[in-house]
């Protein structure tokens, strides 16, 4: 899942202190009128998001957002370590095939989309195992240009050469039936793979398997992006370009019964982490969701310290002013109530090489040479001490991990020798006589992304490379990135399951722009082997070929790796069943606000001012 590197501020410059008063103006009468009537509000922060589509949302905001109103087959437990799965909208855990390639799944019944007009009588219809067919292939559809077809190319029987047909400007007929997805009865959804495929139930997590109604992208035809239409526990209430999201509690969601149908699991796990018995038991508990599109973290910040946002993370610039040297909450913020979480991330940041562009892509020594001019332990200065190394291409603890420096970590004499091996010895572009100047394209324009940037541009300077930066808005970031105009970026990659798989497809040649592989790397022994290893069971053969794998990718460079981070949250006491979750876009439904002890901590805000 492609990750919007936070933005961060040292000071709350002019338009942040405007937006600021703004959103406290506006967030504070929300507060009185809608827990005045009590209802239970959670109040938080959220990007600029490309819109509520579940077949393009590639990147966290919009999947977290999608998550609200649409539901799939299967979702991550809440609370459980490791990471397991548990039905959704499946009645249970599938039947698979003694070959592994045959899938069964028996749908709940009873399940209702919410109401709109694209149904008779405006009448939310039944859920039906037809939904999940019509779905997937929206997926494949190449009129829908999805940032979510990798997750199933090559896979599912059939399913490539109804793509295939899309690519004609005749409308794709979503009739012709695909061998792969099959449907025996009303309630009965079938998958047939043409070869195994272990990572199959991670994928039917994502929110490129959620069950959208094929009258709703009808009916609504270009603005579907924007009226999502699905069975999950939160309607879409009202959308503010760029400025605020709403979402209520569906009404059809609680009258199926469904809440019976989540187990509580983790009970002891959930007391030792100050959460109640039942938090993972949905209700929903919170009966409205609104979110702020704010970019700017001392905004965030602001809201957080004044009630108006439950929970935040915490800024490098703050670090000092809430977390004590070893890493414990500072008294002060304990004496409020505040608690401190803390969880390592599946996650990656790297500044990644455009392979199409004339200049890096074709040029290996260079992007070896401007790797090694790299130095990680400025970016570890800089954040805190919050994010670690990383020396290749996964995470730790998934298999391939490299834990020490590599052929192409940071050595700036080497970094010298290799540029003048690239042909651009002292950073000299002999064609020009000048420097070599390089573009990067960041999906940010705040001041910690700024800063972050000049620290890069400082350590390309001392090989002589100029690196100069364009900076975005996210979605034209996105867009860029799609349609491969960029020559190097600025991006981070959270895993989409905990699977090393997840990371290597991101340098898979048939996975170029628009899909993951943003860099548009290929390398044919580095895609047979990820071809052999993809269908493998997780076992010390699979492995190795991570190994392998992740060797290839630090010899070629396609990317700079930059860091993974550790996840650190501030917690409100009102906000219950609050847990830190890689896999965090249908979690909503698990938390509760305890509108007694806000007005407790209002009133105490009181008397101190």
């Amino acid at each position: 899942m492609e990750r919007r590197i936070s933005g961060r501020t040292c000071f709350l410059h002019g338009s942040a202190v405007f937006l600021f008063l703004l959103l406290t103006a506006c967030g504070r009468s929300d507060l009185d009128t809608l827990r005045f009537k009590g209802e239970q509000v959670l109040y938080g922060q959220t990007a600029r998001i490309k819109g509520l589509d579940p077949a393009k949302a590639g990147d966290v905001a919009s999947s977290m957002v999608v998550g609200r109103v649409y539901e799939g087959l299967l979702e991550y437990s809440y609370l459980d370590r490791p990471y397991h799965l548990q039905p959704m909208l499946a009645a249970a855990l599938p039947d698979v095939s003694a070959d592994g390639l045959t899938y069964t799944f028996r749908i709940r019944q009873g399940i209702y989309f919410q109401d709109d007009p694209c149904f008779p009588g405006g009448k939310g219809r039944e859920l039906t195992a037809e939904d999940f067919v019509y779905s997937i292939k929206r997926v494949a559809d190449l009129k829908n240009a999805s940032s979510g077809y990798w997750a199933f190319n090559g896979r599912i029987a059939g399913l490539d050469g109804f793509r295939a047909a899309s690519s004609g400007d005749a409308p794709t007929d979503y009739n012709v039936p695909v061998e792969g997805l099959r449907t025996p009865d009303r309630y009965t959804f079938q998958i047939q793979l043409k070869e195994p495929y272990p990572q199959l139930l991670w994928i039917l997590a994502m929110n490129y398997a959620f069950a959208v109604p094929r009258e709703a992208v009808e009916f609504h035809g270009d603005q579907f992006v924007n009226h999502p239409v699905g069975t999950g526990p939160y309607i879409l209430e009202t959308s503010k370009s760029n400025y605020r999201i709403e979402f209520v509690r569906n009404p059809k969601w609680a009258e199926t019964g469904r809440v019976e149908l989540y187990p509580s699991t983790g009970t002891e796990e959930a007391r030792a982490a100050g959460l109640l018995d039942d938090a993972g038991k949905p209700v929903p508990f919170v009966d409205r969701i609104v979110q702020y599109v704010v970019d700017d973290a001392a905004t965030t910040w602001m809201m957080f310290l004044s009630g108006q946002f439950g929970y935040s993370g915490i800024s490098r610039d703050n670090w000092d002013a809430v977390i004590k040297p070893g890493k414990g909450l500072i008294e002060e913020f304990k004496e409020q109530g505040v608690t401190l979480l803390s969880s390592p991330t599946l996650s990656i940041y790297y500044i990644g090489f455009n392979l199409d562009d004339p200049v890096v892509g074709k040029n290996k020594k260079l992007r070896q040479a401007l790797s090694c001019a790299f130095n990680p332990e400025l970016l570890v200065q800089y954040y805190n001490g919050r994010v670690t190394p990383v020396y290749g291409p996964l995470p730790g603890p998934l298999a391939g991990f490299k834990p020490k420096p590599t052929a192409y970590s940071y050595n700036i004499e080497k970094s010298k020798q290799l540029l003048i091996e690239a042909g651009y010895p002292n950073g000299i572009n002999p064609a020009t006589g000048r420097r070599l100047e390089l573009m990067l394209e960041v999906g940010d324009a705040t001041p910690d992304v700024r800063q972050v940037v000049d620290l890069m541009a400082g350590m390309f300077d001392k090989v002589g490379v100029v690196l100069k930066a364009n900076y975005n808005n996210w979605p034209a970031f996105l867009d860029k990135m799609d349609r491969r105009q960029a020559q190097l970026f600025r991006l981070g990659w959270t895993a989409d399951y905990p699977d090393a798989e997840n990371f290597l497809q991101l340098f898979c040649g048939a996975n170029a722009s628009p899909g993951p592989n943003h860099s548009n790397y290929a390398n044919s022994e580095f895609d047979r082997l990820y071809e052999r290893m993809r269908t493998m069971l997780p076992g010390s053969e699979k492995d190795r070929l991570c190994e392998q794998m992740a060797d290839i990718v630090i010899e070629d460079c396609p990317w700079v790796f930059m860091y993974q981070p550790m996840d650190f949250a501030v917690v409100h006491n009102w906000i219950k069943n609050y847990n830190l979750h890689d896999f965090p876009y249908t979690m909503a439904k698990y938390r509760r606000i305890d509108n007694g002890a806000w007005d407790e901590w209002k009133a105490k805000q009181g008397r101190k001012n």
